[in-house]
């Protein structure tokens, strides 16, 4: 049985996100949380606690099962709200700035034999 977990409005580019989110894709649940405890990029702490949270919401799904067997069965990353600013120009202008937000969801599941 699958669990899932989403985090949302988190304050980074979608882009940024989307770059971890395929580097775990379809991985074992103890390789991503090693990969994402050494990994550099700033979203990755958000990310490691979202894996924890939905191996977590498994575990009270299905009581008594091996989590160490978990899977990474999906991981998306949408566009959340965009806060727009304005930075100052010359001559009186402004330019707009653009804060981005996501939203990242996870599945995760036991692969089947």
């Amino acid at each position: 049985m699958e669990a899932i977990a989403k985090l949302k409005n988190y304050p980074t580019s979608p882009r940024k996100m989307r770059l971890l989110a395929d580097l775990i894709r379809g991985k074992e649940v103890e390789k991503v949380l090693a990969e994402l405890d050494h990994n550099s990029k700033h979203p990755a702490v958000p990310l490691r606690k979202l894996v924890l949270s939905a191996i977590n919401n498994w575990k009270q799904k299905n009581e008594g099962g091996d989590e160490h067997q978990l899977v990474i069965k999906t991981i998306f990353v949408d566009g959340a709200r965009t806060l727009k600013r304005m930075r100052p120009a010359p001559q009186g202008r402004g330019y707009r700035v653009r804060k981005r937000s996501n939203h990242v969801t996870v599945i995760v599941d036991a692969p089947t034999p």
